[in-house]
């Protein structure tokens, strides 16, 4: 498709966008497809320094949709480079006043604003403790790119709505950049290349999440497994954010230690599958819920043949776009849920 054709199309879209929420949730395609180029050389920097000075661990620093793109981002490298990765506790420094053991270490950072202070006192503690720190920001003059080694813009744009979508999809993106640079794998990379692409496809694909699936739901849990689980807590923020529906994230491994007695009740479940090395396993654990009684909504992969580390990606981008349609359709406005602002500053 031509650039005049693509921007035409993109016009079709935003016209056919009933929130801002979902607006910019469609803008994700391009916006990604200027990141990945704009961060090519310094992620290929990045990477070959990675390759030669290898961490001895990562430990992630977020908040909100910045921390659930790090459980992402956890599944993500320790599958493809097995360098531990853990999720740090922000208030460890910023409350407690604790200083950690990160010689060694690779810390990154993930923020849309950057300013955050419990989030900017984790990396200047990081970086005083020895960590090289690499931040994933949406907002270029935020002053964490004062106290980190390395800033690397997620070039989503400015995002009105309330509820982040192409900004979380840049992180992601911005990560799987990240590995595929570090591990130098002809495939991620490839599957880097082909990523704007493959959410164009998911923008234009047919609706998956109705509004009639979830019209009498209260409460309900979004089960997924490795990097497919890795975005389930993003979906069901969204349904709490935009919906006002309960909703919790499980591994669907996990879910069987417990909580499976919920299903019981005639449950919802939403089926996060993705097509990877934990597709049989969790098919099996999603039949058991089934023979339990559960009732299922199933999400999937919008095209064939897209690499199974952006398949998460791909999922998350048609969701965007229908969990707008869905808060509408209950009476909610997505752009500015109660209670909630664009910048949350905690301590």
């Amino acid at each position: 498709m031509s650039a005049a054709n693509t921007a035409e199309a993109t016009q079709v879209d935003k016209a056919m966008a009933t929130t801002v929420m979902e607006s910019e949730a469609r803008e994700a395609p391009d916006r990604i497809a200027e990141q990945l180029q704009s961060n090519a050389p310094v992620m290929a920097e990045l990477g070959e320094r990675l390759r030669r000075e290898p961490p001895r661990f990562v430990m992630i620093v977020g908040r909100g949709s910045s921390d659930h793109a790090g459980v992402f981002a956890k599944y993500l490298i320790e599958i493809e480079t097995g360098t531990p990765t853990f999720a740090a506790a922000p208030s460890v420094s910023s409350v407690y006043g604790r200083k950690l053991k990160l010689e060694g270490a690779l810390v990154l950072v993930i923020s849309q604003s950057g300013r955050s202070p419990d989030i900017l006192a984790q990396a200047r503690m990081a970086k005083e403790a020895g960590a090289y720190v690499v931040a994933l920001v949406n907002d270029e003059s935020a002053p964490i790119g004062e106290i980190v080694d390395l800033m690397v813009p997620l070039k989503a744009g400015p995002e009105k709505a309330v509820a982040a979508t192409k900004s979380y999809l840049a992180t992601l993106s911005a990560v799987l950049q990240l590995v595929a640079n570090w591990t130098q794998d002809e495939g991620l990379l490839g599957a880097v290349t082909a990523l704007p692409q493959t959410l164009r496809d998911a923008v234009d694909s047919d609706v998956q999440l109705r509004p009639e699936d979830l019209a009498a739901v209260k409460n309900l849990v979004v089960l997924g497994r490795g990097p497919g689980y890795g975005i389930t807590r993003e979906l069901a923020l969204k349904l709490k954010e935009v919906c006002n529906i309960h909703a919790e994230s499980f591994s669907s491994a996990e879910f069987l230690h417990g909580p499976v007695t919920l299903v019981e009740q005639k449950l919802t479940v939403v089926n996060v599958p993705i097509e990877d090395e934990s597709f049989e396993a969790h098919s099996e654990q999603i039949a058991d819920i089934i023979r339990r009684g559960g009732t299922l909504v199933n999400l999937h992969v919008p095209s064939k043949g897209v690499h199974p580390r952006a398949a998460p990606l791909a999922l998350l981008q048609r969701f965007y776009i229908d969990v707008a349609h869905v808060a509408v359709s209950r009476g909610i406005n997505p752009d500015e849920p109660a209670g909630l602002k664009k910048v949350t500053q905690t301590v």
